[in-house]
């Protein structure tokens, strides 16, 4: 028996309303411009400050809360 070869982390589908939220926090409040990988270290890496990944993720955070209580509620 062969072991099972291990998914890749971002092999599933994403979810787009979900890509176009982490894009927004990413514009809004990161001032990165997108994310998706454009094989150029310029472009690919930034420099944050904690205080704006801070915010990054407590938006990302609420935007979850946001989402799974409107799932609730249908």
């Amino acid at each position: 028996m062969t072991p099972r070869k291990s998914r890749p982390v971002g092999a599933a589908k994403p979810d787009p309303a979900l890509e176009e939220t982490l894009e927004r926090i990413a514009r809004e409040t990161l001032n990165i411009e997108t994310l998706k990988t454009r094989n150029s270290d310029s472009l690919d890496f930034h420099e944050v400050a904690v205080w704006r990944l801070k915010e990054a993720l407590n938006a990302a955070y609420q935007a979850g809360l946001s989402s799974a209580s409107s799932a609730r509620s249908k």
